[in-house]
């Protein structure tokens, strides 16, 4: 996955949001608040090769069951698609 928005990741009274800037701040109105493994996706999302990486990467950092890994990362990913945050950048995705 390709990141398409420009968000720059701060710590605000303790959350973690996504603060847009650029043109981005133009078009995308408001923050996006991330949960501690929302953000682990939105940092490891470029770098892992396809979805199923991408699960193998939270089930080592996270004690969690391959299912719920993968419900919770679709279901993300799904909204940073639908917003237009990420896109596809190979079959694997």
């Amino acid at each position: 996955m390709k990141r398409t928005k420009e968000f720059i990741k701060r710590n605000i009274a303790g959350e973690i949001v996504l603060v847009p800037s650029g043109q981005t701040a133009r078009e995308f109105n408001g923050m996006v608040t991330l949960t501690e493994t929302g953000e682990f996706i939105w940092e490891h999302i470029e770098e892992a090769e396809s979805f199923n990486h991408l699960v193998l990467l939270i089930l080592e950092e996270y004690e969690v069951d391959k299912d719920t890994a993968s419900q919770d990362a679709a279901g993300f990913i799904m909204q940073l698609l639908q917003a237009g945050m990420i896109r596809p950048t190979g079959i694997n995705w």
